[in-house]
């Protein structure tokens, strides 16, 4: 059984990154997905990135240290706190509010090679466990949180009664990707086609939800 790689230290993640470390972590980005983990080294990282092998050794010390960081940078471009900023509004339209939670993560999904990069970590952490460990530490396990916490303040002001914030955030959160991520990651082909249109996904992961969640809904406790 392959054993747990120890947590290295990112040098670059403990701060915001510098110009350098970004120009480098854009490199390997572009990289991990044409390559590999196996096909990329710190020599190839600095020649995309136009440094010195050294620099790159300097500020992360390892080719896994590297990926560990490519991913935390890869998931930074959702923008989290930015997220958390845009939904403090009003809670009166709880519809409002989820409908503009989807589109943040579906513009997400679309932009910034979310589908290849879930890919990529499918393959990669049959070799190396840690890989699919960070990759849901770093995005899908904060995302999760924060939206939890805002399903909660809805609950506290009386506009949601959802007992188990946790689980009612993920389970819209599997209304919306069951059609925009999984069915492109598996690559189904020609089924694609028969998905129904994102708006109607998003619309009626709305309506299911707030069926269950809304308060004031008929029958709830």
């Amino acid at each position: 059984m392959p054993s747990q790689s120890p947590q290295p230290v990112i040098r670059a993640a403990q701060k915001p990154p510098s110009a350098t470390s970004q120009k480098i972590l854009h490199a390997s980005r572009d990289l991990f997905l044409e390559f590999g983990y196996d096909g990329v080294n710190l020599d190839l990282v600095a020649k995309h990135a136009g440094v010195a092998r050294q620099t790159v050794y300097n500020l992360f010390g390892s080719k896994e240290a590297v990926f560990r960081a490519t991913m935390e940078y890869h998931w930074t471009a959702l923008g989290l706190d930015d997220i958390e900023a845009s939904l403090v509004r009003d809670y009166s339209d709880p519809a409002d509010f989820l409908r503009h939670f989807a589109k943040t993560l579906l513009d997400f999904i679309n932009e910034k090679d979310q589908i290849a990069f879930t890919r990529l970590v499918i393959s990669e952490s049959r070799k190396l466990p840690w890989v699919s460990t960070d990759f849901y530490r770093f995005g899908k396990a904060p995302l999760a949180r924060m939206f939890s916490r805002r399903l909660a303040e809805m609950t506290e002001s009386g506009v949601l009664d959802c007992p188990h914030p946790d689980l009612a955030a993920r389970q819209f959160l599997g209304l919306i990707q069951e059609f925009a991520i999984w069915p492109h990651v598996m690559a189904i082909g020609e089924a694609i086609k028969d998905l129904p249109p994102v708006e109607l996904v998003v619309e009626e992961a709305i309506t299911m939800f707030l069926g269950r969640y809304q308060a004031g809904q008929p029958g709830k406790r």
